[in-house]
């Protein structure tokens, strides 16, 4: 079974597309952003040559190639690309039914289970006081070492946030941290450095 399905009329339509960009060897990329989240989009590009990334998965349409982002895999899974032509000309809609829906399991690598709660749990709170959080490192205590941009650098309520929000969720989800610390964090001397 196809990971993603693109219907002939879909495949029709885009190959006229990519026929009109008149570029060699031209495909069509198709990716998740915020996937795993309630703000997950799923998006089609033109994918010209140099843009292949090495890790896409390639599906051959005949007409052109669909290369799936790697990242986005999971979030693709019974995907659905149609296009349905009607007297305003047309619409090519794409279902991901995966897209929204978490897609860790328990024994993925911690980094890559710090990094999904943080893009689907904490920074879409976050964002609405335009900060974000990252993942810096994970240190040898078991401690995530995360950095906090956008509006959350230099508030005096960071701490507050780090601590109580960021920290219980982090721990809550993922039993194996001892805790959590700010790489602006200038309180820890012995090892802090400066950016």
């Amino acid at each position: 079974m196809a990971l993603v399905t693109v219907t002939d009329s879909a495949r029709d339509y885009l190959a006229q597309l990519i026929e009109k960009q008149d570029v060699e060897g031209m495909g069509v990329r198709i990716f998740v952003t915020q996937p795993g989240t309630k703000h997950a989009e799923t998006c089609l590009a033109y994918c010209p040559p140099n843009e292949i990334v090495p890790t896409d998965e390639t599906v051959d349409l005949e007409r052109f190639m669909l290369f799936l982002d790697h990242n986005s895999v999971p979030f693709l899974e019974e995907a659905f690309v149609d296009y349905a032509s009607d007297k305003m000309g047309g619409q090519l809609t794409i279902k991901a039914p995966n897209a929204k829906v978490p897609n860790i399991d328990a024994d993925a690598p911690l980094p890559d289970r710090i990094n999904y709660i943080l893009a689907s749990e904490i920074n879409p709170g976050l964002a609405s006081h335009g900060g974000e959080v990252s993942l810096v490192e994970i240190d040898d205590a078991s401690v995530a070492v995360l950095r906090f941009g956008g509006g959350c650098q230099g508030c005096s309520a960071v701490s507050l946030t780090l601590k109580q929000g960021v920290e219980k969720t982090l721990i809550e989800r993922v039993p194996e941290l001892t805790g959590v610390r700010d790489v602006t964090d200038h309180t820890q001397t012995e090892n802090a450095y400066y950016q």
